[in-house]
């Protein structure tokens, strides 16, 4: 009989064993099926936040291209405005000389061919101070209409 007690025993602990086993197993699946919930978890914020990065890059791009066109046009508005500034420039030195030698020919007897000189070159000053006028008014327009068209956007 001891020998079937010994058995039994043993039978017994195998039994736990295997218990104790399964219920590790069943542990194990569990931890498993929670670890794959928060991968999925992970995965889908992963997800949105390489959306969101791709969007900002999309505006900030956007934002670059704007920008640089912006500073083109400036560029270009500047270049425009200094020629007409050194044309200005030359016209009035232009003006200066034929003034001086209008005064010396009134002072010695007046010179035709002088004076139509002078109304010539001060008309061309005109001309060329108006030209730099306008390039100034297209600059400073040109600055102005970013700003008038955010201003609706931003009350909106």
């Amino acid at each position: 009989m001891s020998d079937i007690s010994a058995l039994e025993s043993r039978i017994t602990a195998a039994l736990d064993r295997i218990r104790r086993g399964v219920d590790a197993q069943d542990a194990q699946v569990a931890a498993s099926a929670s670890i794959s919930v928060a991968l999925e978890n992970e995965r889908a914020a992963n997800v949105a936040l390489v959306e969101r990065v791709r969007l900002l890059k999309e505006r900030q791009d956007t934002q670059v291209a704007s920008l640089t066109e912006r500073v083109e046009t400036q560029r270009a508005q500047m270049t425009q405005l200094d020629r007409e500034l050194q044309r200005l420039r030359a016209s009035n030195v232009q003006l200066r000389e034929m003034n001086t030698q209008l005064r010396a020919a009134i002072t010695e007897g007046l010179a035709p061919e002088l004076h139509d000189a002078a109304v010539t070159a001060e008309v061309e000053a005109l001309h060329a101070q108006r030209s730099a006028d306008a390039v100034e008014i297209d600059a400073i327009l040109a600055e102005l209409k970013p700003l008038i068209t955010e201003a609706p956007h931003a009350a909106g």
